[in-house]
């Protein structure tokens, strides 16, 4: 199906615009195009969000890394039968789908899905995105402590034991990225496909690193997304993967 312009421009303003992100089918009947238009079309957008790559932070900067889980690996959650119980779901985090944020404080964020959080997939994630001449701050997790040690600075904190600042030391900026973030794919999108997962989070990272506190408002956050467009391509096949469209019908 051809989508003219103006849907085009209107589709890229309101998911610009939305804090928590507008749904496929939101747009399907606003725009009044397909629902299959409408999921294929907010991936194209999507891909015009991702940013350039370059290292996070930098010299005098501070760059925090944190990690959380969402839904579950293969679409849905696994049970287990424990014998005083009954059926329960599994809560093991092996089973969830693991993200890795790293933000640079008054600046961007950067998102990443993993497979695991072992010491050598957070030390390549990190060090990948995130320039060593920064202050990195982390969680108590022990792997953090080696990939520290290789940039300018670095703290950390221990949420097991209720610590959440300690001086410099903090971690709130990825907390707080993980609540928008949680709050829009629980209340707007509902269920994401694993295949789809870094689509949503190029999103979410999108947003806030072109957020009203750094000075981008509505207006110029979607000039930017449109402009992001530009020598990219995204093919249905692409985008569909293993499984059809990912969101929950409302």
């Amino acid at each position: 199906m051809h989508i003219p312009v103006h849907k085009w421009l209107l589709a890229f303003r309101l998911m610009t615009s939305s804090k928590k992100g507008v749904s496929a089918h939101q747009i399907h009947r606003t725009l009044g195009i397909t629902y299959k238009s409408a999921w294929f079309l907010m991936h194209r957008i999507r891909e015009a969000m991702t940013d350039d790559g370059a290292p996070l932070g930098g010299e005098g900067k501070t760059v925090e890394s944190d990690e959380t889980f969402y839904g579950w690996k293969g679409g849905s959650p696994k049970w287990i039968l424990y014998p005083e119980f009954g059926w329960q779901r599994s809560m093991s985090t092996s089973d969830r789908m693991t993200v890795v944020t790293l933000i640079e404080r008054g600046g961007s964020a950067r998102s990443v899905k993993v497979e695991d959080l072992k010491a050598s997939t957070l030390r390549v994630t990190v060090l990948n995105n995130a320039d060593t001449k920064s202050k990195l701050m982390t969680d108590e997790r022990q792997t953090y402590r080696g990939i520290g040690r290789r940039f300018a600075g670095n703290g950390s904190v221990n949420h097991g034991a209720e610590e959440w600042v300690r001086g410099e030391a903090h971690v709130n900026s990825a907390e707080g990225f993980f609540s928008i973030f949680k709050r829009g794919m629980v209340g707007t999108y509902q269920h994401c496909g694993e295949q789809h997962l870094h689509r949503y989070l190029t999103e979410f990272d999108f947003r806030y690193s072109n957020r009203v506190k750094l000075g981008v408002d509505d207006t110029e956050r979607t000039r930017r997304a449109i402009a992001g467009a530009e020598g990219k391509r995204l093919t249905y096949r692409r985008t569909r993967g293993q499984a059809a469209a990912e969101e929950i019908p409302f």
